[in-house]
């Protein structure tokens, strides 16, 4: 108990940056209805709201989990999954403008690609087409991570766990994390998972994919992510 008045008194700074007036109305008044819980629900798990986020989403699953990064040990810490209430399209890489599929690969969220006006509540750009995308003519924009419970394309969360989502990356930001990752599979990239999707059409794909999801299984970080001559080249930053 001691622990926890603790950190709640040491977090006030960083609630209070998470609910300034100078951030748009949405976001604050999102911000006021979530940063209590979310405060108590971090600093129980030895997290405080404003650390560093990591975000990845597996399609099949239909769920997306949140990380937040461990002041003491530097690794990525699970602190939340959600579920997608809707995505449109299969599995397999977005391709062309409307062809309504989700992308998979390695994205990243900076400030200019976060939000808070929506026509679907709260939202932010996860950065499609990234480099391998354009390298392989892959077009397309506006993919988004948002609320309202619609997709197309996108991944739609309701407007109650967006509010947590966009909360806990904004206050990332504005702490200075300078972006966030976003990493979408089509699945959990098991060596069983991946042996059972062996006849899909993406299996080669798929397993340029892996090594990335591999690094997070290990390392508890995400790594740095780049392309070279059309494929995804990873390693520590």
């Amino acid at each position: 108990m001691k622990f926890l008045i603790l950190a709640a008194l040491l977090a006030v700074p960083t609630i209070a940056l998470a609910q300034s007036s100078d951030k748009p109305a949405r976001a604050k008044a999102a911000a006021n209805r979530v940063v209590p819980s979310l405060t108590n629900d971090l600093a129980a798990a030895g997290l405080e709201l404003g650390n560093p986020v990591f975000i990845r989403a597996f399609k099949d699953e239909k769920v997306l989990e949140v990380f937040v990064k461990d002041a003491k040990t530097g690794q990525f810490k699970h602190f939340r999954s959600y579920p997608i209430v809707a995505a449109s399209g299969k599995l397999g890489p977005k391709l062309a403008q409307g062809d309504r599929q989700v992308p998979e690969g390695f994205y990243f969220v900076n400030r200019s690609r976060m939000n808070p006006h929506s026509r679907f509540h709260l939202a932010f750009n996860i950065g499609y087409p990234n480099a391998y995308d354009r390298h392989h003519k892959r077009t397309g924009n506006y993919i988004m991570v948002h609320g309202n419970r619609v997709s197309i394309g996108c991944l739609a969360m309701t407007d109650a766990k967006i509010e947590e989502i966009y909360t806990l990356c904004d206050a990332a930001l504005d702490q200075g994390q300078a972006f966030f990752r976003i990493h979408i599979f089509p699945f959990r990239m098991t060596d069983a998972r991946m042996k059972k999707a062996a006849d899909s059409k993406w299996i080669s794909y798929w397993r340029d994919l892996k090594p990335g999801y591999d690094w997070f299984e290990k390392h508890n970080a995400p790594p740095n992510t780049t392309v070279k001559s059309g494929r995804y080249v990873f390693g520590a930053k």
